[in-house]
């Protein structure tokens, strides 16, 4: 394995303590200090996913069993801590962990539709066993590098669309028409008329100017600030309906009663076994490709990354966050994976797994906090959702589009998820069509043997209705 070497200002930089020593401080060009404060940022970057991982899977199962919003914060804030700090402590690396945006949707909008709540986390540890395989035997890269660059940033620019959409829908500012065309509109009646709606509204553009002026935890910020006008406006207009829970208090003991909330008996009269399989591939592929790609980012920019792209302890990093998965499975929070605003404190100056540790700490303390959660409208956490997706979007300028072959796939798995609220049609359309287009138009040659069992995979999972019935096993 190759490693990136440290600058030359850093090579002749003596460990000042044990400390020093094992988290390489000092040798990478930081100290003590920087380390707390990148840690810090961190954390106040994303801390909201306390906030948000709860409403995002308040979805009703197949049973309509409704997962507690307290615990799920307390399981989110829990597994966010012990994840960044065993991911600090073995790889040394400045990269924090959380609930991952994306899988905890396609939990509650593609997979619950399906399964219980049990069973879907269950689902979610099987998909962590395989990360964690495929890392330990190298696999996992050799896939990674086998899916075109254009489709691994269509699939991230998609699950921003779908997020956002996610977070119109819960604010109300789109609604659905009932009529067949058109099925949506903006608001009731084509307008901005219930006082929530208006909230959303105003919280995104508070964010959405902290964002563009570069402030630290802007999301969170956006948040705070969006629940304390609701707070005023409910005090003038108490029958709003703004959404507030205040029975929960500030602090309490944290409620961990969804851990180990898992169901491995999957029930095959409800799902059948293609579904249940390709949901299973759906997890693995949108976990480990969305992390792979951020940890090569996060690398980059903390000069830590050679011109491969690989940085030290990179197989120790993709088996620890395959057991993200794992853990997210078993605490009910969904999958734990490595996050993109741990690039706040990279710009802080940290470059070690000490200020990992000082961001796992943090979230562990977070768990005392989590009846703060209940305060928080849904429209101003919607708000968060609509923001969190148009800084996903920004990947789309890395995409050529001169190229129809490549024009198409993108769009379609840009477009189809959010328009069939499935994460899983998206990335299973584009792959079809890229391997279709390429097929067809002479390129065969180019497709990687390894996108084309993927591709086929796909084209069962869209046939798996027929094919249970024929088969027998739906």
């Amino acid at each position: 394995m190759t490693t990136a070497p440290p600058p030359t200002s850093q090579q002749t930089a003596e460990p000042k303590n044990a400390l020093d020593k094992f988290f390489e401080i000092s040798k990478r060009g930081s100290t003590i200090g920087t380390e707390i404060r990148g840690g810090v940022v961190t954390f106040v970057t994303m801390a909201y996913i306390v906030i948000l991982n709860p409403i995002i899977l308040s979805t009703a199962d197949i049973e309509g069993t409704v997962l507690d919003g307290g615990a799920v914060a307390a399981a989110t804030a829990l597994t966010a801590g012990i994840m960044t700090l065993l991911f600090g402590i073995i790889t040394r690396l400045p990269f924090a962990f959380a609930a991952g945006l994306g899988i905890n949707a396609f939990l509650a909008f593609s997979v619950v539709g399906s399964v219980t709540w049990p069973e879907a986390m269950a689902l979610v540890m099987i998909n962590g066993a395989v990360i964690v395989l495929l890392a330990a035997t190298g696999l996992r890269k050799m896939i990674f590098d086998a899916v075109p660059v254009q489709l691994k940033l269509a699939i991230t620019v998609g699950i921003g669309l779908f997020i956002a959409f996610i977070g119109f829908v819960n604010a109300g500012f789109a609604s659905a028409t009932g009529a067949q065309s058109p099925p949506l509109e903006l608001g009731l009646g084509g307008s901005v008329a219930t006082l929530p709606t208006l909230l959303f509204v105003v919280t995104l553009f508070i964010g959405g100017a902290l964002i563009a002026l570069r402030v630290k935890g802007a999301i969170l910020i956006a948040i705070v600030g969006g629940t304390a006008l609701a707070v005023i406006a409910n005090l003038v207009w108490p029958d709003a309906g703004l959404g507030f829970d205040f029975s929960g208090g500030i602090m309490s003991i944290p409620d961990l009663s969804l851990i180990g909330n898992v169901d491995f008996a999957f029930d095959l009269e409800k799902v059948g076994v293609v579904a249940l399989v390709m949901f299973v591939f759906t997890l693995v592929f949108s976990n480990f490709f969305d992390a792979m790609g951020t940890m090569t980012g996060l690398a980059k920019e903390s000069d830590l990354a050679d011109e491969k792209g690989d940085f030290p302890r990179i197989k120790s990093a993709l088996v620890v966050e395959g057991v993200g998965a794992i853990v997210g499975g078993a605490t009910s929070s969904s999958s734990a994976t490595v996050f993109v605003e741990s690039g706040s404190g990279i710009g802080e100056g940290a470059r070690t797994g000490f200020a990992t540790s000082v961001t796992g700490v943090l979230f562990l303390l977070a768990m005392f906090f989590t009846p703060l959660t209940g305060l928080v409208p849904s429209s101003v956490a919607a708000s968060a959702l609509v923001l969190v997706g148009a800084m996903m979007l920004t990947q789309i300028k890395n995409i050529d589009f001169t190229d129809f072959r490549v024009l198409l796939p993108v769009f379609l798995t840009a477009t189809v998820m959010p328009l069939t609220y499935s994460i899983a049609n998206g990335i299973g359309a584009g792959f079809v069509a890229w391997i279709v287009l390429h097929a067809f138009s002479g390129k065969a040659k180019t497709v990687h043997p390894l996108l084309w069992i993927v591709g086929i995979g796909f084209v069962l999972f869209f046939a798996r209705g027929p094919l249970e019935t024929v088969f027998g096993v739906a």
